[in-house]
């Protein structure tokens, strides 16, 4: 697309977007609670570091200058404002790569707020960077997720459940918010699929690998034995101690601790599995619209999956490409 310049800029803007003190956060009309928990999702779920982290802050302090000069709540914001604000950047001289900086933090702040259920959705899903895409996330072979899940250990009360979380995150490609929302009423394992709750509150069936299924199972037994938190006894993935479901973060440290065990050198997050997934199936032939469907990418209300789209297919075509059916396949 072609991004609008304006002929003129205001010196109000450029000022408020100027404000780049590393010694305070951004204020405006964010609640400083919940930046904090922004800054504590940078650093733990993405892994960012100190001067990273800081620079996204900074990126984000921009955004909340400019929304306090133009009279725009955070939460209300449209995408022809940010299309606005990428016009102001522009013309008050910030280079384009500059400007690809600053929309990563803004769509990361987004992401973000729609994580937590502060939005019902990313307004900046559709706004596009004026230089180069992002970078692909780290991808895992089939040999390094067999090294993560041989690395826990069965013997501690939580290791067929951090087995079962890895091998359910491979082999569905779920998102880590998929993952932790994930409940007993979601599965129909003798079917062959799961229910999955995505973004959008748009709901997908995802066919799930025979071994998948029966790390499941496994996990499942040592989850009668828990003594379960009122509210939560219909969610698949609990914390031992709690009781209580498990959050992205515990999840994300559970993947971390898995990952150096294994000695696997990749940087790796929850997100890797799902890139991992759509990876392998690609390459081993599988069609490029069953795993957009597999993924969520799609558009689609849960009505027109039922009405227009062939399950048995999609199934077939994981069930064909995804290397733990093949394994599974194999004759003996």
């Amino acid at each position: 697309m072609e991004w609008r310049v304006r002929q003129w800029a205001r010196p109000s803007l450029f000022t408020a977007m100027q404000t780049n003190n590393d010694d305070h956060a951004p204020t405006h009309s964010v609640p400083q609670q919940l930046l904090r928990r922004y800054r504590q999702y940078l650093r733990l779920e993405r892994a960012f570091s100190d001067n990273t982290l800081d620079a996204y802050m900074r990126d984000l302090d921009k955004l909340l200058g400019y929304y306090a000069a133009e009279g725009i709540d955070y939460r209300d914001v449209t995408l022809d404002q940010l299309h606005n604000f990428v016009a102001t950047l522009m013309d008050v001289g910030i280079a384009s790569r500059s400007i690809s900086r600053i929309l990563s933090g803004v769509h990361a702040f987004y992401r973000f707020l729609e994580l937590e259920n502060e939005l019902p959705a990313d307004p900046t899903e559709l706004l596009e960077s004026p230089a180069r895409g992002e970078h692909l996330p780290d991808m895992l072979s089939v040999e390094e997720i067999d090294m993560m899940e041989a690395a826990t250990d069965l013997d501690k009360p939580e290791g067929q459940r951090d087995r079962a979380i890895v091998e359910t995150l491979y082999s569905c490609g779920l998102r880590v918010s998929e993952l932790c929302a994930l409940r007993m009423g979601d599965l129909f394992l003798d079917e062959g699929f799961i229910r999955v709750h995505g973004k959008g509150k748009k709901e997908r069936l995802v066919p799930i690998s025979t071994c998948a299924i029966a790390e499941l199972n496994a996990w499942f037994a040592d989850r009668d034995a828990i003594s379960i938190k009122p509210g939560h006894e219909d969610y698949v993935f609990l914390s031992l101690r709690r009781g209580s479901r498990l959050s992205r973060i515990t999840i994300f440290h559970i993947i971390k601790t898995l990952a150096a065990a294994a000695g696997v050198r990749t940087t790796v997050s929850p997100h890797t599995f799902r890139h991992s997934f759509a990876t392998h199936l690609l390459e081993g032939g599988a069609n490029l619209r069953a795993i957009q469907e597999m993924l969520g990418h799609e558009n689609i209300d849960t009505t027109q999956i039922y009405m227009h789209l062939d399950r048995s297919h999609l199934r077939e075509e994981i069930l064909r490409h995804h290397p733990r059916n093949i394994a599974a396949n194999a004759p003996q």
